[in-house]
């Protein structure tokens, strides 16, 4: 397990005992700038942060005992605003989407990743550009569809994307409103995620303090909203157990964590 400290510039490594689940510290690596996301690639021998003020992209090797090399294989400069780093279900290509805030790019990085040397390329085009105030911040994965859905931090919706699973772009397909009806006061979305049979799709609006609900098509992905539960003050993380069977919000402000 891998935890990043934003406030000290670490990333923390740690062995889990698969007898009790206790963690026990195999070592800990500074970095340059502040880590708010990371993910494993899809081989597990990659640690793929996103920095948001650092404005950069970078991957780490997983040495043979868990622990993580000092120096990265990878540091590629994107711009302010770096909020997720993911790799498709190929393991070919990443995409890092940066929000539209304190000079943000407002943009979907997309890169071919090599998943033997963990070195990343621009893909052609560069960039998957927003109108104005979108703000791409997170993104999960159909499990069967070549479809990615993001959340968008400005714009408070959800994108659906097609994949083309050759090239490794995306293009647009819909975006849809993440608010209640007749909401206009503040509010921007945070995570997102999609249970595993793909059938329904989550994503919290902070501000409006709700967690939006949607109906996945099984033919063309797009989205079909099913309504808003209210959630903790703030929800900034959550996720869905492995069944899919319950959501667990933790709100940034009151200090709970509820499940549903």
């Amino acid at each position: 397990m891998y935890v990043a400290r934003r406030d000290d510039l670490r990333i923390n490594s740690y062995r889990i005992d698969p007898s009790d689940g206790n963690l026990t510290e195999i070592g800990s690596i500074s970095i340059p700038t502040d880590p708010c996301h990371m993910a494993m690639d899809r081989t597990g021998k990659f640690l793929l942060p996103a920095h948001y003020m650092g404005a950069r992209a970078m991957v780490h090797w997983v040495g043979a005992d868990g622990s993580l090399e000092a120096d990265p294989v990878e540091d590629f400069q994107t711009a302010i605003g770096s909020h997720c780093f993911q790799t498709d279900r190929s393991n070919q290509f990443a995409f890092v989407p940066h929000i539209d805030n304190r000079g943000g790019a407002n943009a979907i990085y997309q890169f071919k990743f090599d998943e033997v040397t963990g070195k990343l390329s621009t893909n052609s085009p560069a960039l998957v550009p927003q109108d104005k105030s979108v703000g791409p911040r997170h993104f999960c994965i159909h499990p069967t569809m070549d479809v990615f859905y993001f959340s968008n931090e400005q714009g408070s919706s959800i994108s659906a994307y097609y994949f083309d699973k050759t090239s490794g772009r995306l293009s647009l397909k819909k975006t849809v409103n993440n608010l209640p009806d007749g909401w206009t006061r503040f509010n921007k979305c945070s995570q997102i995620r999609i249970i595993p049979n793909g059938r329904f799709l989550y994503a919290p609006n902070r501000g409006n303090d709700t967690i939006a609900e949607y109906e996945v098509d099984p033919e063309t992905g797009f989205l079909a909203p099913l309504g808003h539960t209210p959630t903790q003050e703030f929800s900034r993380v959550f996720d869905i157990d492995p069944a899919g069977k319950f959501l667990l919000s933790a709100g940034l402000y009151d200090g709970k964590v509820g499940v549903f």
